[in-house]
């Protein structure tokens, strides 16, 4: 996987004009630890095989006026409802080439995760890895698990994120520390995050729904209830997964079975602070037994992306609040990717964040904001910011895009629309890059939150449309 990313991050930034390659950066975002060091050269590795059209530096940029003969029939269509709302910009420049409301919030659903995924980007930054920890607690025998907030966290090699952290190293480390004494308790420390398990903006099936879920700062598997079944069905594009109810408290019991110990030995407590050993040289309350960290950031990003993943999505939302010294909360996250925004130079005047997913209904984000950040992602002068386009679907080749973009109206989009979709009850939405007839790449925002109720596949057409109309023509 490191290797396939690693090609991906290449290919997407080369296309952006970001010359990347391994060694360096990337591969020290991916954990390669020989990144360099005086090591052995490895045998060099085969060219990638190109999928997306490359963009030409040197070619001609559209005009306003020509965008805007492109796009205006196909923005006024009864399918996309009364509040359309567009943004169309020139990637390498910056520079705005077409508007439609482009500056009001507008519900963004999922495309929302194009935030989160810079904002945990600048402020983490993409080799950081979320740990889980395990120290002694206060009373003999007890042990507490320290949840940090990685929802990727695997019980053992058969867990659903490839690679994760696992349940089963972190105790055999714990085995070790207590050098062949039997812990007899498991208390979960999840108190990490604050505040409500379920944003009050979702919609009330999103809990049991099985794309959400409880947010607890200790899970495994993103918290689905059977892993062998949602690997099946995600290898099949299907990411619905049954959640249960308590995360921390099925992490706890899992990792309690994995010490030999029964589930009612598990309950939810605190870590004590950390005190010295004891005079027979036993850990001390507090005593770190263990620790495991997540994937590196870069990866968890492109995760949430590629799969829409909301519980990811969640959980790199608070890790920007806990950057920011904000209360690991839906609130806390909301205030610190806002804040971070304006750090970066977006206007976050035009944002406002209730979760990192998109799922909640409160969100507003203007489709200006989004071209803006995805140009400032493209532009090279924050390189990590770039890691959000390896992730982006692909027209009619992979992701939420891949079934799209098929029609003989939409086809010109095919490969050349890279974009992020998001999708609620009368609200739909994309934004992304498109690579224009003569090569030029744009970056484009199209989001609407007024579409009848029973208008999901006519508002995906018209989308699909505008996005076509893009990569069609040179628009001069």
């Amino acid at each position: 996987m490191p290797l396939v990313l690693a090609a991906g991050l290449v290919l997407v930034l080369a296309a952006v004009g970001i010359a990347v390659v391994r060694p360096g950066p990337v591969a020290d975002w991916l954990g390669d630890g020989s990144a360099g060091r005086d090591t052995p050269s490895p045998a060099a590795e085969p060219a990638p095989v190109a999928v997306l059209a490359g963009a030409d530096a040197n070619a001609p940029m559209p005009t306003p006026e020509g965008v805007r003969a492109a796009l205006a029939p196909l923005v006024d269509v009864p399918a996309l409802g009364d509040r359309v709302h567009v943004s169309v910009a020139d990637v390498t420049t910056g520079q705005p080439l077409f508007g439609r409301g482009e500056d009001d919030g507008t519900v963004p659903a999922s495309v929302t995760k194009l935030v989160t995924g810079v904002t945990v980007l600048a402020a983490r930054g993409p080799a950081y890895r979320i740990p889980t920890r395990v120290v002694a607690g206060a009373a003999p025998g007890e042990v507490v698990i320290v949840g940090g907030g990685d929802p990727t966290l695997a019980v053992d090699k058969n867990g659903f994120y490839p690679g994760a952290a696992r349940l089963d190293d972190l105790a055999g480390q714990v085995r070790d520390a207590l050098a062949g004494t039997k812990p007899t308790k498991v208390t979960v420390d999840s108190s990490l995050y604050s505040g409500p398990l379920f944003e009050p903006g979702w919609d009330d099936d999103i809990p049991t729904g099985g794309y959400g879920g409880a947010i607890t700062a200790l899970m495994t598997d993103g918290a689905r209830s059977d892993v062998t079944r949602a690997k099946k069905d995600a290898a099949a594009g299907n990411h619905w997964a049954e959640r249960v109810t308590q995360p921390d408290l099925a992490a706890g019991r899992a990792f309690a079975r994995l010490l030999g110990l029964p589930a009612g030995a598990v309950a939810r407590g605190t870590a004590p602070a950390a005190t010295t050993a004891s005079a027979t040289g036993a850990p001390g309350p507090g005593a770190e037994l263990g620790r495991v960290e997540s994937l590196p950031m870069v990866r968890l990003v492109d995760i949430m992306i590629s799969d829409s993943d909301n519980i990811i999505a969640e959980a790199l939302a608070r890790q920007v609040a806990l950057a920011r010294n904000e209360p690991a909360s839906f609130v806390g996250a909301g205030a610190a990717m806002d804040a971070v925004a304006g750090e970066l130079g977006l206007p976050a005047d035009e944002l406002t964040l209730a979760d990192g997913s998109g799922l909640s209904r409160s969100n507003r984000i203007s489709p200006s904001l989004l071209t803006d950040l995805i140009a400032l992602a493209g532009a090279g002068s924050r390189p990590e910011l770039a890691a959000i386009f390896g992730g982006l679907p692909v027209a009619d080749w992979s992701g939420t895009l891949a079934d799209r973009y098929e029609t003989a109206a939409t086809k010109a989009g095919a490969g050349v629309v890279r974009a992020k979709t998001g999708t609620l009850t009368k609200v739909h939405a994309i934004a992304g890059l498109v690579s224009t007839a003569d090569g030029r790449l744009l970056t484009f925002a199209v989001l609407t939150d007024a579409v009848p109720p029973d208008g999901l596949t006519a508002a995906r057409g018209a989308l699909d449309r505008i996005g076509a109309a893009l990569a069609g023509c040179g628009c001069r």
